[in-house]
């Protein structure tokens, strides 16, 4: 098996609204619906500029078939983070600031890379890589 690209992450909210209207201004991440029978209310995708649903948002009442004890904040599992590729350093950075969210800069010159780490509205960190060219 060859693995082609990272499909989707998925975070289970309290929030589910706040959650996507976080991801939505900060990263123009569109929201969307998941597929039927997948309910608005509980379910909301967040889809790229290629039209590719890299987030699968869940409210904490969406029947999962492979359930597990979830909590916000200081317990997320194995996963220490997520990390998106981004461009645009700057803007992201100013909306950050707009927000007054806590965040944390950090380059890699011999790679050509522009990191910025934050959290988002669950606590879930975030690894947004900025590379040149």
């Amino acid at each position: 098996m060859i693995v082609e690209r990272l499909d989707h992450v998925n975070i289970i909210t309290d929030d589910l609204s706040g959650t996507a209207r976080f991801y939505a201004e900060l990263l123009d991440l569109k929201e969307g619906d998941g597929p039927p029978p997948m309910k608005p209310s509980q379910v909301r995708w967040m889809f790229d500029g290629g039209g590719n649903a890299i987030l699968h948002l869940n409210s904490a009442d969406f029947p999962r078939l492979f359930d597990r004890q979830v909590s916000d904040g200081e317990t997320t599992g194995a996963i220490h983070h997520v990390a998106l590729r981004c461009s645009d350093f700057e803007e992201v950075k100013a909306r950050l600031d707009a927000r007054a969210a806590e965040y944390q800069t950090n380059e890699v010159p011999s790679a050509g890379l522009r990191q910025i780490f934050t959290s988002d509205p669950n606590k879930v960190l975030l690894e947004l890589n900025f590379f040149n060219g």
